[in-house]
């Protein structure tokens, strides 16, 4: 059985941690979600389940009654990005499949009736999309889409409508946050009808530089298209983070050095350390490795795969319980000075 995404090498190979495809579809013969029954709610879900499975079965589909999971057990889905903040949010009847890999998932009644979405670590942003395609293409075999033949697919969002596409690169950019050129970047990026967000997508906040690049529009575009625009704008993206680095190992090597080394301090020793701070800090060992100043043997978890489990669902699932804030960071300080010690 493949491993999930963010166990892979590649992770740690390039500014590109992952490449990540979604496709909004919603069923012909139902509302919206916003406009749906309690009862239309629960049967839409009932049957895009059903369709879905069949479509997963040489995937080996996994049914989650997500509304029966605990609290913590929903923050863990989170934190892999297999939900959306907006996904747990919500109270209506709803389901979540993945696969065995938990590289794709589906989710049901979120701002739209199906969410099929597909993650693939480094830059694979094709391969992504032809695995979600391949999903799609069989759940439609047993549903039919609410689909326009002039505007393509019919969407909750109207930036969404044609063909549901949002495609997105997980982009570390830890040069461009110190120097606060990212900012500036930004209103060039959005004229391509491209956009940054936070790591957990629209509405979330960075965390150790990582964030979300992905296309705004859907409409009058093609999938191919999409997918074009949003590889040009990142690779620019990318030589900008390239020449704000090489600007810090020219002129500033001894900061950047320190700073690194540092952080490798800290994480190899501390005893309390909150999730925000261990960001931070795990994001100038990943620069450090990039950027071949830090020579210390890399941890055999990937940076990212790392992030993930200091997370707070992580380490409350490890401990098999709720925790305070201070406990919490005991046991992040603990398990991180275990991997870099």
């Amino acid at each position: 059985m493949s491993s999930p995404w963010y166990q892979s090498a590649t992770t740690d190979e390039s500014q590109i941690l992952s490449s990540r495809v979604r496709l909004a579809r919603n069923i012909k013969k139902y509302n919206f979600p916003k406009k749906l029954s309690p009862q239309d709610a629960a049967a839409m879900v009932t049957e895009a389940q059903q369709a879905a499975i069949r479509a997963g079965s040489h995937r080996l589909f996994h049914q989650l009654d997500i509304n029966g999971l605990s609290e913590t057990e929903q923050k863990v889905f989170l934190e892999k990005h297999i939900t959306s903040p907006e996904f747990l949010r919500g109270q209506h009847p709803k389901g979540l499949l993945i696969s065995d890999d938990q590289n794709i998932s589906v989710m049901l009644n979120e701002e739209d009736h199906i969410r099929i979405q597909s993650v693939q670590a480094g830059e694979k942003l094709s391969e992504a999309l032809e695995l979600a395609n391949q999903v799609d293409d069989l759940i439609e075999e047993s549903l039919e889409f609410a689909y326009h033949n002039e505007y393509g697919y019919l969407t909750a969002c109207p930036t969404n409508v044609g063909t549901g596409l949002r495609a997105s690169f997980m982009i570390h950019l830890p040069c461009l946050d110190t120097t606060g050129q990212l900012k500036n970047l930004i209103p060039h990026i959005t004229k391509f009808g491209i956009t940054i967000r936070g790591i957990y997508g629209e509405g979330t906040q960075p965390m150790g530089s990582i964030y979300q690049i992905s296309n705004q529009r859907t409409l009058g575009k093609s999938e191919e298209d999409i997918i074009q625009d949003l590889q040009n704008v990142t690779k620019n993206v990318i030589e900008h983070e390239n020449q704000a680095r090489d600007n810090f190992l020219k002129s500033r090597l001894n900061y950047l050095e320190d700073r690194v080394h540092r952080a490798y301090g800290i994480l190899s020793h501390s005893r309390m350390i909150t999730a925000e701070e261990a960001m931070h800090l795990l994001s100038d060992i990943r620069l450090g490795y990039l950027a071949n100043i830090l020579q210390k043997p890399r941890p055999k978890m990937q940076i990212y795969q790392i992030m993930i489990e200091i997370q707070p669902g992580h380490l409350q699932r490890l401990a098999g319980r709720e925790m305070q804030n201070e406990e919490r960071d005991a046991q992040r300080a603990e398990k991180l000075r275990e991997i870099f010690s």
